[in-house]
């Protein structure tokens, strides 16, 4: 398996709460240069125009909701800005409802809610920009909304420990893009799934490719990728491993498993490998097909007992 840039979040944040402390003004709004105490003044001072939030090095048991203009979220030093446990509108560390938003360098974690859809992120219109981040410990890592008109782009991020399949609620999932105009999922790592799918979109295009999906330490988990309404676009490049502790092993990849809305004849699945863990026998299917459209499926590395495709 391939290792990201990103898993070096994870030794940088140890140091994070301490660097927090002492801090008078930790967020900073980089085209005016004044500082604020609280991410949520900080945002609010942008409000619908354009603007970067610079973040100092720290653990912050904060939140805060976008509720306009154009937002980035920046850490001043990558790995070392921690959005701990508190969510806002009992929703995600941040609800984004801007025209567009982009979060480059942050952790997000330990963030739960009474519904069980806790995310890190919670976007609900306008374009979303994700870059270098980590969301680990948590019921959800990013949740949408529907926006057609938008985009939902993640790059080198790593997406760990998150999902789950209990308490009588609905699934939640490491990513959940809901009817977004298009998701774009690149050079990131999705691994230690607690339940649910590992990236679940109802996008009618995507582009997932250079990506690892390692399930080989999740539990209770469900599909790598899952296109719930069908999807045009391309899945390539992935590295893929189904670990023993599976809700469902039947499939790596599902097309339309939750009713057709878009034509899949035009996605292509090429150049992708998929294996078990060590010592593990059993089948499945690469790619489970619950639609009559023609999915283009190419060359994939697949280990013995992995089924190309099946129709459902």
């Amino acid at each position: 398996m391939r290792f990201f840039s990103t898993l070096l979040l994870v030794s940088a944040a140890v140091t994070a709460s301490a660097l927090a402390q002492g801090v008078a003004s930790p967020f900073t709004v980089a085209e005016s240069g004044r500082g604020y105490a609280t991410l949520r003044d900080a945002m609010a001072a942008i409000g619908n125009g354009r603007g970067t939030v610079l973040v100092a090095p720290g653990r912050y048991a904060q939140c805060a909701v976008q509720q306009g203009g154009d937002v980035t979220l920046r850490a001043q030093q990558p790995g070392t800005v921690i959005l701990d446990g508190v969510t806002c509108e009992r929703k995600a560390a941040l609800v984004l409802r801007g025209r567009s938003s982009t979060i480059d360098g942050i952790i997000f974690q330990n963030l739960r809610v009474p519904d069980g859809n806790g995310a890190g992120i919670r976007l609900e219109s306008g374009n979303l920009t994700v870059t270098n981040s980590l969301f680990r410990n948590s019921e959800e890592g990013i949740l949408t909304g529907d926006a057609p008109g938008n985009a939902i782009s993640i790059d080198r991020s790593t997406f760990r420990h998150l999902g789950r399949c209990d308490r009588d609620l609905a699934c939640a999932h490491g990513i959940y893009a809901g009817r977004y105009g298009s998701l774009t999922v690149t050079r990131s790592r999705f691994d230690l799934g607690d339940g649910g799918h590992y990236l679940k979109t109802r996008t009618p295009r995507v582009t997932i490719t250079g990506n690892s999906f390692d399930d080989s330490g999740g539990r209770l988990t469900n599909y790598m990728i899952d296109l719930s309404n069908g999807a045009s676009g391309t899945i390539s490049g992935n590295e893929m491993v189904q670990g023993r502790d599976k809700d469902n092993y039947s499939a790596f990849i599902t097309v339309a498993p939750e009713g057709r809305e878009q034509d899949s004849s035009n996605l292509s699945i090429a150049g992708n490998s998929a294996s078990f863990v060590p010592g593990l026998q059993r089948t499945s299917s690469f790619v489970a097909n619950f639609t009559g459209d023609a999915v283009k499926i190419g060359q994939n590395r697949l280990a013995s007992g992995i089924r190309i495709t099946d129709r459902r």
